[in-house]
């Protein structure tokens, strides 16, 4: 399956807004978790946004699991970038 690499950048209040939604949104990441779809996520240390590695059929469907993000949602990302990625390394 493809992989996407998801970047929600925080919007001025997402600092305040992002412990409020931080429960819906591991509970939207988790299925997909557990059944390997999303190896690899969390914030960037400097509180500028968060990264998602996501498994999807394909760039409509990335956008689609995306879009249904408590994070995407309620305003704590005011921009989302989602490309195609290829993972080289470590080898899959």
């Amino acid at each position: 399956m493809p992989l996407f690499v998801m970047i929600g950048h925080d919007a001025p209040e997402a600092k305040a807004k992002r412990p409020l939604h931080r429960p819906a949104h591991l509970e939207h990441l988790a299925p997909l978790a557990a059944a390997g779809r999303v190896p690899l996520a969390g914030p960037f240390t400097d509180g500028s946004g968060s990264l998602i590695v996501l498994e999807a059929d394909s760039l409509a469907d990335a956008w689609s699991i995306v879009a249904r993000d408590p994070y995407v949602v309620h305003g704590i990302f005011n921009q989302v970038d989602v490309r195609p990625f290829l993972q080289v390394f470590p080898e899959p």
